[in-house]
């Protein structure tokens, strides 16, 4: 990873604040948190982390989009999770003090704040509210994985394709920059699946595409087609 002092004190400060995790923290906290934390730039491609690596580090993404993937013993690349600006990720594995269990990879070029753990993990003793917040949003991480498990278990491709589009434009909004590829991986199914039924989407109006990018057009058909038979 790149360092890059790109990022003022006050900047890093306004970013943190825009966090889920530490936006209840008042202007004086925020500042002393940010003089714990070093801003980073990762160019497109770039890792954060690589499974297996010691978790030194605990990060903030602050602009562009993370994607946390595993490679199999083929080498194949599996999606697991994207972040988007204001999330934190690679956190379990600094509570756990355990290595980091994938991989972490700039999907376009990102900015992140790095906090070293051992410095989190003292600041997080003064601050039980944000150990609070952090649970709540591993509670809810849990609920996401726990059904994306029921659906790769049970339920049609249509279903799970339009229930990863719902999950990510519920984080990103209506316009999704992400391949075709990086679709099918996150809804566990083929690259040539994942084209035929975005195609039938497209044809039914429910997205439009371009090159890279997806765009959901109407979210209540989305949301019928990830409950239930297919409805184009």
């Amino acid at each position: 990873m790149k360092d890059a002092d790109t990022l003022s004190p006050e900047a890093l400060t306004a970013a943190l604040k825009k966090s889920l995790v530490f936006s209840g923290l008042s202007d004086a906290e925020l500042a002393g948190l940010s003089r714990l934390a070093a801003a980073r730039r990762l160019e497109a491609g770039r890792y954060a982390f690589w499974e297996g690596d010691t978790p030194d580090y605990f990060y903030i993404l602050i602009t562009g989009r993370i994607k946390v993937l595993k490679h199999s013993s083929q080498g194949k690349e599996v999606i697991i999770a994207f972040f988007g600006p204001g999330e934190m990720f690679g956190e379990v594995a600094v509570f756990e003090g355990r290595a980091y269990p994938a991989s972490a990879q700039a999907a376009v070029e990102s900015q992140v704040a790095a906090i070293k753990k051992d410095d989190l993990l003292s600041f997080l003793t003064a601050h039980p509210q944000v150990v609070l917040r952090i649970i709540n949003i591993l509670g809810g991480r849990l609920r996401e994985a726990q059904g994306r498990l029921k659906d790769l278990a049970g339920e049609r491709v249509e279903q799970r394709l339009a229930r990863t589009l719902l999950m990510l434009s519920a984080k990103l909004g209506a316009s999704l920059p992400f391949t075709r590829q990086e679709i099918a991986d996150m809804a566990g199914t083929t690259t040539e699946t994942a084209i035929r039924i975005l195609g039938r989407l497209k044809d039914g109006g429910i997205i439009s595409s371009t090159r890279g990018e997806i765009t959901i057009l109407n979210q209540d058909k989305l949301r019928l087609l990830s409950e239930g038979p297919p409805q184009v």
